[in-house]
């Protein structure tokens, strides 16, 4: 681009077409003629690389990865950019840090083979010197200079390293322990030295010390003495000034103060005046409406109330009086038809004892004219509740175990002797009845006309047979 170019510190103009060599501007300007001559641009700038070399063996065969960081550039001399010129005009930065990492990867591997695991891993800064030191003619005949270069990282895949980092440890820490010793033991002699002559020193400056304080306190007191009594004189003279300024100022203080205070009882004379007026208007007065329509509110409740008292009042004498004749009423009813009840159950009782009585009657004069008879018959008529109310204990009995001896006698067993035993206790109701009444019951019923007991009945039968036979 023809005219004048112009360029930053980190770059350079190569200017050709104006003689034999081409000519170079870092960090200026220059007239580029059209047509004859070109001007281009050469970055100075610092580049970064990492150097990274994987699997290099060492002199002891031991395969290591080492990271390197490395700082490159284009060098500052004419010659050098002249070359630099020569070499990479024309190229991207990138292709240019790729030359340069090539030609750095090749030198540290070509290192690596030299040197022994132990003398890079203790010493990375000799290894990284030698790397640089081989690689910066390579570099500057490129036109380049290496500006730093430093081992980041070492690696090794079978932990030989860390084999070496921990007998290291142990021979360190050996060596620390030994030194420690015997770094304690020189210092326990020498701190008693030191204080041994520490003491004597302590001693003769104390005395020394002593002696220059004795000199210093009797010139200090002498000193202290006119001074201050120098300073009494001055500070009663400044006391006394200071008094009597003083007590001006505080005159003054107090004639503001005066001021001020009237001026406050002034303002709090107007402050009360325009609250007592503003109590007026939002308290007292809409207090005193309140009031008042508070006192109308009340009376008209009053007033109410007092109505709905009289209203209710009369309405609850009103339904007392009712309730008063209703139940008077009811309970006139209830005593007419308690009166009529008493009748009508007086009556009844009383037809009901007639009856009775006429039935005694009568069944007197049927038990006078039947005599022994009717007392026969009303015992009949009592032996089926007799029955029944011996067999009632059985009634009640759920289950009767009966066991039974197999006797041969005529006595029984089982179910048969307990019917022969309900029979047996009515079998003794006559004699019951004549030890009680002394009635036979079973000589008056065969006194009776017309009854033949079983002995009669049998002599009877006997007697219609004799005669059958003699006829």
């Amino acid at each position: 681009m023809p005219g004048f170019r112009t360029v930053g510190p980190n770059q350079a103009i190569i200017r050709s077409g104006g003689g034999d060599q081409p000519k170079i501007v870092v960090g200026g300007r220059t007239f580029v003629m059209p047509f004859l001559q070109r001007a281009q641009i050469l970055s100075l700038e610092v580049m970064t690389l990492t150097v990274n070399t994987a699997r290099v063996y060492t002199k002891a065969g031991v395969a290591l990865s080492v990271d390197g960081v490395a700082q490159v550039k284009v060098a500052r001399g004419e010659e050098a950019i002249r070359t630099a010129a020569q070499q990479f005009l024309g190229k991207t930065p990138q292709l240019i840090a790729d030359i340069a990492l090539q030609t750095l990867e090749g030198h540290q591997r070509a290192m690596l083979g030299t040197m022994t695991v132990e003398d890079i891993y203790q010493d990375r800064d000799a290894f990284a010197t030698q790397v640089r030191e081989v690689a910066s003619t390579d570099m500057a005949n490129m036109g380049m200079e290496i500006v730093s270069f430093t081992i980041r990282d070492i690696q090794d895949e079978h932990g030989y390293l860390e084999a070496l980092g921990v007998r290291r440890t142990s021979e360190v820490k050996r060596d620390a322990s030994i030194g420690q010793a015997e770094a304690d033991r020189d210092a326990t002699i020498r701190s008693a030295q030191a204080q041994q002559a520490s003491e004597a020193a302590k001693y003769t400056a104390d005395t020394a010390v002593a002696e220059s304080e004795r000199d210093f306190s009797t010139q200090k007191a002498e000193y202290d003495q006119e001074v201050n009594a120098r300073k009494a004189e001055a500070e009663l003279a400044y006391q006394l000034q200071e008094a009597k300024t003083r007590q001006d100022i505080r005159g003054e203080e107090l004639q503001v103060e005066v001021i001020e205070r009237q001026k406050q009882i002034q303002i709090q004379e107007q402050e009360i005046m325009r609250r007592e007026r503003e109590l007026d208007a939002t308290v007292r007065r809409p207090a005193e409406a309140e009031r008042d329509r508070l006192e109308l509110v009340a009376e008209g409740n009053r007033r109410q109330t007092r109505v709905d008292a009289e209203a209710e009042r009369y309405r609850l004498e009103t339904i007392a009086e009712g309730e008063r004749a209703r139940i008077l009423a009811e309970a006139q009813a209830d005593a007419e038809a308690i009166r009529l009840r008493g009748e009508a159950e007086a009556y009844a009782i009383k037809a009901k004892g007639l009856a009775e009585a006429e039935t005694m009657s009568r069944k007197a004069d049927a038990w006078k004219e039947y005599g022994q008879a009717a007392l026969v018959e009303q015992l009949f008529n009592t032996l089926p509740e007799v029955a029944h109310a011996v067999a009632q204990p059985l009634a009640k009995t759920e289950k009767i175990v009966v066991i039974s001896t197999g006797g041969g006698d005529d006595a029984g067993a089982g179910a048969s002797k307990v019917t022969r035993d309900v029979t047996n206790t009515i079998a003794q109701l006559p004699a019951l009845v004549e030890a009680l009444t002394g009635i036979d019951i079973i000589s008056t019923i065969q006194n009776l006309p017309g009854m033949i007991s079983t002995h009669g009945a049998d002599d009877q039968q006997n007697g219609a047979a004799d005669d059958v036979d003699s006829e």
